[in-house]
């Protein structure tokens, strides 16, 4: 089942879908669903792991010295060196 959606854009933008549309051999419908679609999802989920994570502050779950510097050396970076850099 679907429905019917209207949506305003720029002449700009209309001439990109349509470039793209033919450039993919995609209908401009599946382009925008497609478009909708993948933005949801991202947002969704991004706002189900702020959720999560606002949980465990409210937890007191943070990472600990250890944790942290683990993760900067994971990255090749030093968590000493950019803490004092950013201290006032």
């Amino acid at each position: 089942m679907s429905t019917t959606l209207t949506v305003r854009v720029s002449d700009e933008v209309k001439h990109q879908l349509d470039a793209l549309a033919r450039s993919t051999g995609r209908t401009r419908s599946w382009l925008v669903f497609e478009a909708i679609r993948q933005y949801i999802e991202l947002e969704n989920w991004q706002i189900s792991e702020i959720h999560e994570a606002l949980t465990e502050a409210d937890a007191g779950d943070f990472a600990d010295e250890e944790e942290v510097a683990d993760v900067f050396r994971k990255w090749g970076g030093d968590a000493n060196s950019l803490a004092e850099k950013s201290a006032p």
